[in-house]
């Protein structure tokens, strides 16, 4: 073969890696030019398939690893045991805690719902920065919706392994039973991971197009709500133009209703409703920032780069 002909087949011949960077292009961009859409985002391709083979990734890696057991478990126990002593001694000392027992060891738990279920959500999707998979995801027939599926599916089996025990420690410490609840903690619940969701999406997002220079968003975003949710007091606490911004945040109807049932014996479904709406809206918007900020990291190229 004459030196010409073989430069020519070099030349004709496509680069492996400018194969991938144009199967990434295309199927970030919805184009068919891709043998696997990867991440195409369309409904009618949803699999559950796929999102249960990725649930099973996560679960073999949580399940392999002890101290990540151990990490769900023993700081929601820490917590509620602090507080909960806490609140059994004012309980002692003032006669709102006695009437009111279990305000405190309630707010608790039901803050960490919220923590964890953000949490969970956050580090399942590290998982994959942390381990460079996030590529192989891309050009995979994955796609968005059925990642955050899976994500959102991983979210609640890391909250049961943290959550369970610890409302049992809480009945045997302090004889608070949260089950108790009924119905009213199933709102309660739908809505706390509903919230957790949406931040979680936001910060998904932020990891996609800036890199690992936003992994603290994840530890840390939660905290911004604390005080703002109104976790262990109520909304009338807070200066008069800083109760609009608590009133558009949905836990905060969760915490006053938590707080209404436990002291009050009285469920304030109303409060449930527009928790509700106002995490639709919450989380239609956190869905639009997401696939923005998904477009970004495709435009800037910093979808494989995963660093700071």
């Amino acid at each position: 073969m004459s030196r010409a002909a073989a430069s020519g087949r070099r030349h004709s011949e496509p680069r492996p890696g400018g194969a991938i960077r144009r199967c990434l292009s295309s199927a970030f961009a919805g184009d068919d030019g891709c043998e696997n859409h990867a991440m195409t985002g369309g409904m009618s391709k949803f699999s559950f398939h796929r999102v249960g083979a990725m649930v099973r990734r996560y679960w073999y890696l949580l399940r392999s690893s002890w101290p990540r057991v151990l990490d769900l478990i023993y700081w929601p126990t820490v917590q509620m045991l602090m507080w909960g002593f806490l609140q059994l001694y004012l309980s002692q000392k003032t006669g709102f805690f006695a009437q009111a027992g279990g305000v405190f060891i309630g707010a608790v738990l039901l803050w960490d719902i919220l923590f964890r279920g953000q949490l969970g959500f956050s580090i399942s999707f590290l998982e994959e920065m942390y381990s460079h998979n996030l590529a192989n995801l891309m050009m995979s027939p994955l796609c968005p919706v059925e990642f955050i599926a899976a994500l959102m599916t991983m979210s609640i089996i890391r909250l049961a392994i943290g959550m369970i025990p610890v409302t049992l420690l809480a009945i045997a410490f302090f004889g608070f039973n949260l089950w108790t609840l009924g119905l009213a903690l199933v709102a309660f619940f739908i809505n706390l991971i509903l919230t957790s969701w949406s931040i979680g999406l936001v910060v998904a997002g932020l990891l996609l197009r800036n890199g690992m220079g936003a992994e603290s968003m994840a530890w840390t975003i939660m905290f911004l709500f604390l005080p703002l949710t109104c976790v262990y007091y109520p909304v009338s606490v807070l200066p008069h133009w800083l109760q609009y911004v608590s009133w558009a945040l949905p836990p905060t109807y969760v915490f006053e209703g938590m707080r209404a049932l436990v002291a009050g014996h009285v469920f304030r479904a109303d409060l449930m409703i527009e928790a509700f709406a106002f995490n639709i809206v919450l989380f239609a918007a956190a869905s639009i920032a997401f696939h923005m900020l998904l477009e970004s990291a495709r435009t800037e190229g910093s979808l494989l780069q995963g660093s700071e």
